[in-house]
């Protein structure tokens, strides 16, 4: 296959050409030498203190001043028509404390380039969106109108974001979409003077190396529309915050004992539609996505935000090489592996579990030295056990089970679990079954060996599969073995 290389690392175009793939979902960031502990533990006692002082006085301001600016509107005022007045003349300073808190923990702001007016451009779309801090965003754009959950705004920031007149998102509503995207509309048509409407099309937060699919609902409206794009050109990367990673609070803890970091927002110039974008959004999506990733001088990739929730739940249920789930995906369907071979291959653990480099590519059936065999090696990277040159075929198995049962329900997946880790006779003992509810059950060692006890009742000293579901039916925590895909994203937003 002819591949179309767009960075040094590669990754797939979005006509389908294929280099090496990205996992946009990963950040490792540690503290590696000597150096950078010290300086990180000196500034955590001498200088995060006095930045987070500062900050909550200058966050706190802020919200006064919204409260203020607040007083006597409803939400359906907000809504209905935009501010004025006095309560406008109220955002410049806002923005300005909002400015400084971000100055306050050693962040500069540099903004190149010039924010179309709305007659412009009624909506800014931005990108990448890889952090919490990207929020800097609303400052720098005069407090454009974001696009919120109306559930994350029962907090003290949900005076700050009311201020902006957002577009709500009522997940409770089924129609949700479908009203968000009409308010949009309303909003990019309007003759009032509404603020610019700001979207992060992307959807969920990566880590910068490749601009994944637009959601296109900001492109609904056919108006047209200005690209922002977000860099953060430091020399340790502190801000990223994908669902493979540093935590929120990691992260924030290491950006403020920075000496300092910088942040710069690019404002690219106003993208008009021709007709054919007007009456297709998904191609404009495309076409602005592809503008951007040239600015930015990253490839495209046609990931999604329900990719996420799929290495989601793989983390959640201990799936293993979760993080790279998509790219485990997008590689067994290049290499054409149909679903029959997966009974054949979960057999092949009986011929030993572990495998090295080419023992794992001929299991796959996959012929050496071809284009192939690459991918099939890529596969083997990514389950291989550092420094040991060996990889666990029975991880790799439970992976593409997972993948090709993910909207069935567990217990489909736990049937074929408990035949990679048979330990003789259709049944697991102690240590079989706790590899097993750790990396496919999501439990921890300690309810792993509980669970076993409690199944193993007569201590026999193993279990087979029809004793641990028939105990799975009678336990409510375990309810969620016999849930479908759409009742555990059901439960999930709830």
């Amino acid at each position: 296959m002819n591949g179309k290389l767009h960075s040094e690392t590669g990754a797939f175009s979005s006509d389908g050409m294929r280099a090496e793939i990205l996992n946009p979902f990963v950040h490792k960031l540690e503290l590696d030498n000597t150096y950078d502990k010290i300086k990180t533990a000196i500034f955590t006692v001498i200088l995060l203190p006095f930045r987070v002082i500062v900050i909550c006085y200058l966050i706190v301001t802020a919200w006064f001043l919204a409260c203020i600016g607040l007083y006597g509107l409803s939400e359906e005022d907000l809504r209905r028509k935009p501010m004025t007045g006095w309560r406008r003349s109220l955002k410049p300073i806002i923005c300005f404390i909002g400015k400084l808190s971000y100055l306050a923990g050693g962040m500069a702001i540099t903004v190149r380039g010039r924010q179309a007016s709305r007659e412009e451009a009624p909506i800014l779309v931005i990108a990448p969106h890889s952090s919490f801090l990207d929020s800097c965003i609303v400052y720098a754009t005069k407090m454009s109108s974001v696009i919120v959950r109306k559930e994350s705004m029962d907090n003290y920031v949900g005076k700050l974001i009311n201020y902006t007149q957002p577009v709500y998102v009522w997940r409770d509503d089924p129609n949700s979409r479908q009203n968000t995207i009409k308010e949009i509309i309303e909003r990019a048509t309007s003759k009032e003077d509404w603020p610019q409407v700001l979207i992060f099309p992307e959807g969920t937060c990566t880590n910068r190396s490749c601009l994944i699919t637009f959601k296109p609902g900001g492109f609904y409206p056919g108006v047209p529309v200005q690209p922002v794009i977000i860099r953060y050109p430091n020399s340790m990367d502190t801000v990223t915050w994908t669902w493979e990673g540093p935590g929120a609070l990691k992260l924030l803890w290491l950006t403020l004992t920075q000496v300092h970091s910088s942040c710069e927002i690019e404002f690219l110039p106003v993208y008009y539609p021709n007709q054919e974008e007007k009456n297709d959004p998904k191609l404009y999506a495309r076409n602005v996505r592809d503008v951007m990733a040239k600015a930015l001088g990253v490839p495209v990739l046609d990931y999604t935000y329900d990719d996420c929730r799929l290495i989601a739940r793989a983390k959640q249920l201990g799936i293993p090489g979760a993080a790279a789930a998509r790219e485990v995906s997008e590689l067994r369907a290049q290499l054409g592996v149909p679903q029959s071979q997966l009974e054949l291959q979960t057999r092949c653990v009986a011929a030993g579990d572990w495998v090295t480099r080419e023992q794992f590519v001929q299991r796959l059936g996959v012929p050496i030295m071809t284009t192939a065999s690459i991918q099939a090696e890529r596969l083997f990277q990514i389950f291989e056990q550092r420094g040991t040159g060996m990889a666990r075929w029975s991880d790799y198995m439970l992976c593409a089970a997972f993948l090709s049962l993910q909207h069935a329900p567990l217990h489909h997946l736990i049937c074929i679990a408990f035949k990679l880790y048979d330990s003789g006779f259709s049944r697991l003992n102690q240590a079989s079954f706790e590899e097993l509810a750790t990396k496919c059950l999501g439990m921890c060692q300690e309810d792993a060996h509980h669970l076993f006890r409690q199944i193993d009742s007569d201590e026999k000293g193993c279990i087979t599969y029809d004793e641990f579901m028939s105990y799975a039916q009678k336990r409510p925590e375990l309810s969620f073995i016999f849930a479908s895909d759409a009742t555990q994203q059901k439960s999930k937003s709830q």
